[in-house]
């Protein structure tokens, strides 16, 4: 449980259909901290707030603590998990290989994975189709890792029996990546060839302190559907 007087010191800037904004609200759920959540918006200017608080990237999510911002989701995350270390669950593993294992998968859905879905979100015909392509040979890389993987093959969750790094960090993309399918009509995550990925990511879904914070998938659909019209509209004139 939150102590008391924590919600005054714990601010996260987001928006609640951002996929990194869910990472950080499933590190702060897991963990039971209580936090103020400052709502800013996709299409109006950036708050004075947020540019003060980030004036480097001026992005969400930001998570002000005691005054002190910390920016970039899985860094906010990592430090969630430093800052309240006496509270369960334990977002790290313990042993050094471990650890390492887990931000070295973190790091692979931000660096390889993320941007593929980034261009089925952008993409238009050829373009939308290799970066389809692109997904899925990525997604089935994941695949073939909790199939081989001792680190988390045969468990629950890359984290083992509970929600660790690596979940947080692929599981807050769960609704956009849902999402993009509908939006593309797209098949991202197939279940035939990805059985234990398509089951992790339903688990995952269902699990506490996730559910209570993950966007709805026909919202994010219908928000990544009007992004993409927008991208394609002719200008009109002035």
């Amino acid at each position: 449980m939150a102590t008391e007087g924590e919600k005054g010191q714990v601010k996260l800037l987001g928006a609640t259909l951002s996929p990194f904004v869910v990472r950080v609200r499933i590190a702060l759920a897991l963990k039971g901290i209580n936090y103020e959540f400052i709502q800013e918006h996709f299409m109006h200017p950036k708050s004075e707030l947020l540019v003060k608080s980030n004036p480097v990237h001026k992005k969400i999510p930001v998570l002000i603590h005691n005054g002190k911002p910390v920016c970039e989701s899985m860094i906010i995350v990592q430090y969630i998990e430093e800052a309240w270390g006496n509270k369960a669950p334990n977002l790290m593993p313990e042993d050094p290989y471990n650890r390492a294992n887990a931000r070295f998968w973190a790091a692979f859905v931000d660096d390889k994975l993320f941007p593929c879905l980034r261009g089925v979100f952008t993409g238009q015909g050829e373009q939308l189709q290799k970066a389809v392509e692109d997904s899925v040979t990525n997604f089935l890389l994941i695949e073939e890792a909790l199939r081989t993987n001792h680190c988390f093959a045969g468990k629950a969750y890359f984290g083992g029996d509970q929600i660790g790094l690596i979940d947080i960090a692929l599981g807050g993309l769960s609704a956009f990546i849902k999402g993009l399918e509908k939006a593309t009509d797209s098949v991202l995550i197939d279940p035939e060839k990805m059985p234990l990925l398509s089951a992790w990511m339903d688990r995952f879904f269902k699990s506490d302190g996730v559910k209570e914070v993950m966007p709805d998938v026909a919202k994010q659909a219908e928000f990544i559907s009007t992004r993409r019209a927008s991208m394609i509209s002719p200008p009109t004139a002035n």
